[in-house]
């Protein structure tokens, strides 16, 4: 396995991400490889920026096309940093040998910072020269399980409602219908184990291809 893989996960809130890429990254570091989670919003200035607008406790605008457009902005700014930035950036990971996780990257901006074709389109335009993924892992999962996981939770964010997340749940279908890299799509609602060993499958034959 000499090839390091830049590999993200999407999916909707409380769709397993989190829990997967911990099961991956745990897997690749027990066969000797060395990977990383690296999250976005990422933990740099402008991803803690985002994390608190999230939360509500930053408003930017109490217009939700507006918001929406700033929150865009915003994502494009910290996956750029992300990316490239010369401390822990996802490629200078990759140059230092680790395999890179990431739970979420420019999909989600086009799910969820957009509602219009128009505004689609804007999104599309910020990020369309950040680079596609080794491998893509879509956790599918229905609204009404998203709900209820959620609930669990002591603070919700911004985004977590049944309406965002049905829309959200629809742009994703759309984003991966259309999508023309490396991506499967897996039912989130299977045992953590059963989902974890699809994955572990896809990224060996990545990476023996």
């Amino acid at each position: 396995m000499n090839q390091r893989l830049f590999i993200v996960f999407e999916g909707i809130d409380s769709s397993g991400k989190t829990t997967q890429a911990e099961l991956l990254k745990n897997s690749l570091i027990a066969n000797q490889q060395q990977a990383v989670i690296s999250p976005e919003p990422s933990n740099g200035i402008i991803g803690n920026l985002i994390r608190q607008a999230l939360k509500k406790r930053i408003i930017f605008s109490k217009e939700q096309d507006l918001f929406d457009q700033q929150m865009a902005y915003l994502f494009a700014a910290d996956r750029h940093d992300h990316l490239y930035n010369d401390v822990d950036g996802v490629f200078k990971l990759i140059k230092d040998n680790y395999h890179v996780i990431s739970t979420r990257y420019y999909f989600s901006s086009l799910a969820y910072n957009c509602d219009t074709v128009e505004q689609f389109n804007f999104i599309q335009k910020l990020n369309d020269r950040f680079p596609n993924p080794d491998l893509t892992i879509y956790l599918d999962i229905p609204i009404e399980v998203s709900l209820a996981r959620l609930q669990e939770r002591s603070l919700q964010e911004i985004y977590e409602t049944k309406a965002k997340l049905t829309k959200v749940k629809e742009q994703y279908q759309q984003i991966f219908t259309a999508y023309q890299g490396k991506a499967i799509a897996i039912d989130g609602t299977q045992d953590q184990q059963q989902i974890h060993q699809t994955i572990v499958a896809q990224v060996q034959a990545i990476t023996k291809a």
